[in-house]
């Protein structure tokens, strides 16, 4: 079967910054790092950068646009170590007072935002 979602562009204000904090998470769920491109097992690509238009406002997911990715993640133990270490590589949760299940009681998922304002959200596949 072919993938779902061939690749998608991120336009970031800090490319560094943005790529030690994206390195961290989408390493942790096996992507591999070229730069500013990262990889998943199955094709999918994510690249971050910084557009040459771009205005130095803040990004507000609540705006028109993207509001948050959602990646999978293979089990609850993996789930659970990225909700421990995820501060110290500059994510903070969100929803922390319902996890897992801020989704809903059947969805078990960690909400995280980044320095940025990015939200990511990490499903468990069962």
């Amino acid at each position: 079967m072919a993938r779902a979602l061939h690749h998608l562009d991120l336009w970031v204000g800090d490319p560094t910054v943005a790529v030690g904090e994206w390195s961290w998470l989408l390493g942790e769920l096996g992507w591999g790092c070229d730069g500013t491109a990262f990889q998943h097992p199955d094709g999918t690509y994510l690249f971050l950068e910084r557009s040459p238009d771009q205005v130095d406002e803040p990004y507000d997911r609540m705006r028109a646009g993207v509001n948050h990715l959602a990646v999978t993640c293979d089990d609850r133990a993996t789930l659970d170590r990225m909700r421990a270490e995820s501060s110290s590589h500059g994510w903070h949760e969100l929803f922390a007072d319902r996890y897992p299940h801020a989704g809903g009681d059947q969805h078990t998922a960690l909400f995280l935002e980044n320095s940025e304002g990015f939200e990511v959200e990490v499903v468990v596949e069962t």
